[in-house]
């Protein structure tokens, strides 16, 4: 399927995504707090939760891929599980976010645990979904710009919600945690449904062969998914650093009030929103792996810039921000788009389609980021950092993992992309030899039906 779908498809394709993107911000944000502060936890279960919670769950994620890469129904292979996933995310969510007073640890882990496996499904599922919306080079950028713009239209709209609840209802802190699960619990059924019922999935390829454990390592030893996989995980982690000290950096470092660093997160968000249809408009014309060179390079540019930017200027400190927050939307869908040529290209070498599994992979690789990035808080204690108490040292750590460390990652994804070698001309190829060999088959197909049931079958490839 290389034809161009309507924006209106593309919308409803990646409506799922805003609930999905404003479940995962507070689990990050606001959730670990919630239950230490106001529910009493203490630190250590929390800590100890989440993180171990959000590992394990890695370990998850090959073994869905698989299933879907074998899942065979009238709604297709991915279709099925975000469905199924929705009501998981549901349950999980009220539990975990109506909480009240008196919860105890496993009530904490238990549900924890059951809201990971129902993200899992629907985000895997949905990103999977998206690499067979369309073979062509170009459209994969223009599906997953959608579906990142979604995303980020989901962390805008969780981050306006508690000063609503708090400045316009009077409500309190407890009150802001309620609407945001109430948001999530209410807005994800609504757009799976819309998205699952209006919108199609082609169908697969053929079975020929395991998509399992073994096959799942067997990609991760292919060079071109080590390039991806190393960009996604460290064009992750930098924003993921800058994200943790956000606020630590422009209250400390540049003079600004929580109001005013809150207002320039929102511009961030914001930003990025923009940069989402840029970023397949740009791939158009150079190439996918050339446009996330270019957002790395700017997002690198930008990080070190802050550096120097005067303190305490709101209108500058804005620049810098809608400047970072454009690459922001580069990574996730540059990479979840190239990651669909690469499931052409295994395909055509194997002879199995495993896109589950590929898809897999990268969200493992987000969640090892998200992980990764929460250690930045140890690294700073190390080298000398007070929240409450400033000195050189710990002023220096801030500035050198806000700005400095990120800024080095983004060069390394820069040189990681300046020779990836499966550009449109290639994966033209690719699909030609595809197209040939499926109709082939097709036609070895026909002939075994119209032979009678004696006929020997040609051997499935492994």
């Amino acid at each position: 399927m290389t034809q161009r779908r309507s924006s209106w498809a593309m919308a409803r394709f990646a409506a799922p995504a805003i609930p999905i993107a404003a479940m995962g911000l507070p689990l990050v944000v606001y959730l670990p707090e919630y239950y230490i502060n106001s529910l009493g936890l203490p630190m250590a279960t929390v800590g100890a939760a989440f993180l171990i919670v959000k590992l394990l769950d890695m370990l998850l994620d090959p073994v869905l891929g698989g299933m879907m890469d074998r899942t065979r129904s009238r709604w297709g292979r991915f279709r099925p599980w975000l469905a199924a996933g929705t009501p998981v995310i549901a349950i999980g969510t009220f539990a975990l976010f109506m909480a009240q007073p008196g919860v105890g640890p496993i009530y904490l882990w238990f549900w924890l645990s059951v809201l990971y496996v129902g993200y899992s499904m629907v985000v895997l599922s949905q990103t999977a979904w998206g690499a067979v919306l369309s073979t062509d080079y170009q459209q994969r950028s223009r599906v997953y710009g959608w579906w990142q713009g979604a995303n980020v239209v989901g962390m805008i709209l969780v981050l306006c919600l508690p000063p609503i609840v708090t400045g316009v209802f009077k409500g309190d802190h407890l009150d802001s945690i309620s609407a945001m699960g109430w948001f999530i619990v209410l807005l994800a059924p609504v757009t799976v449904l819309l998205a699952v019922s209006t919108v199609g999935e082609p169908a697969p390829p053929p079975r020929h062969g395991a998509t399992g454990l073994r096959q799942y390592a067997k990609l991760l030893a292919r060079p071109s998914v080590q390039r991806l996989l190393t960009a996604d995980l460290l064009m992750g982690l930098a924003p993921g650093i800058t994200g943790t000290l956000f606020l630590f950096f422009f209250q400390r470092m540049k003079n600004f009030d929580k109001t005013q660093s809150g207002v320039l997160l929102l511009i961030y968000f914001i930003a990025a929103l923009a940069g989402a249809p840029l970023w397949p408009m740009l791939a158009k014309r150079i190439g996918k792996h050339r446009s996330l060179l270019v957002a790395s390079l700017l997002y690198a540019a930008v990080q070190l810039a802050v550096v120097v930017t005067p303190a305490g200027n709101v209108v500058i400190g804005m620049v810098v921000l809608v400047l970072a927050g454009l690459p922001y939307s580069a990574a996730p869908l540059l990479v979840r788009a190239m990651m669909a040529d690469i499931g052409d290209e295994e395909r055509l070498e194997s002879g199995v389609d495993k896109t589950g599994l590929l898809y897999a992979i990268v969200t493992g690789t987000l969640k090892l980021g998200y992980a990764l990035a929460v250690g930045v808080f140890i690294i700073l204690g190390w080298l000398g950092f007070d929240p409450k108490t400033p000195t050189r040292a710990g002023d220096a750590a801030l500035v050198g993992l806000y700005a400095f460390a990120p800024a080095f990652l983004g060069l390394v994804v820069a040189a990681i992309m300046l020779r990836y070698p499966l550009d449109a001309n290639r994966l033209a190829e690719i699909q030609r030899q595809l197209a040939a060999l499926d109709a082939a088959e097709t036609k070895a197909a026909q002939s075994a039906v119209e032979s009678g049931p004696n006929a020997i079958l040609p051997a499935p490839a492994e």
